[in-house]
Parts: structure tokens; C-alpha cells; sequence
């Protein structure tokens, strides 16, 4: 079973940077695909950036495309996310998961809070 544990949120300025961090548990994580999902309250989670398993190939959500990167370090077991030119809409909770089930049990989130 791989545990899941995000970090790296914090309250930013608009236009500001945040690195993100995710720590799996067990040797299944180089396998899969990752990706990095976002829920605002009152809206449904969403998937904003995916990587294969080897970090060869990269995927964005529109409203990331251009200022997040998604990396990973296999031997690390810990998948990242650099957010750049941060935006008050990008204010949310951010999950690490696959991206596609069946998914890893859910961790608990990392608050990004992004003020104008």
C-alpha cells in the first residue's frame, strides 16, 4: 500500500513560486504515472500536471501549461511540482495520485493560498 504525504504549500503573493513535494511510501511509486491534482473549495478536483513513470513525458492542465513543471525523482520516491506566476485562482488543495485510477489511498493535501 503506498501512503502518500504532500508538502510545500504555503501563502504567496500573487506572481510568487512554491515548490511542491510529494513522499511516497514503497518501491511500486517509479512504476506509475503520477500526477498532481487541485480541489478550491466548492469546485471538484482536478488534475493540473502527469508524468510516466520515468519523468520522460510530461502532461498540463490548460491552466498550468506554461508555469508549473512537474518532475520526479524515482530514487527519491518523491514526485514535485514548480508553480510560477502564481495566481489567486490557483488557491487550492494539492494531491499527488496517479493520474487514472484505481488510485493510491488520497493524502492529506498541502494548502496553496495565493493573495492579490
Amino acid at each position: 500500500q503506498v501512503q502518500l504525504v504532500e508538502s510545500g504549500g504555503g501563502l504567496v503573493q500573487a506572481g510568487g513560486s512554491l515548490r511542491l513535494s510529494c513522499a511516497a511510501s514503497g518501491s511500486i511509486f517509479r512504476m506509475n504515472s503520477m500526477g498532481w491534482y487541485r480541489q478550491a473549495p466548492g469546485k471538484q478536483r482536478e488534475l493540473v500536471a502527469a508524468i510516466i513513470s520515468s519523468g520522460g513525458s510530461t502532461n498540463y492542465a490548460d491552466s498550468a501549461k506554461g508555469r508549473f513543471t512537474i518532475s520526479r525523482d524515482n530514487a527519491k520516491s518523491t514526485l514535485y511540482l514548480q508553480m510560477n506566476s502564481l495566481k489567486p485562482e490557483d488557491t487550492a488543495v494539492y494531491y499527488c495520485n496517479k493520474p487514472y485510477g484505481p488510485w493510491y489511498s488520497w493524502g492529506q493535501g498541502t494548502q496553496v493560498t495565493v493573495s492579490s
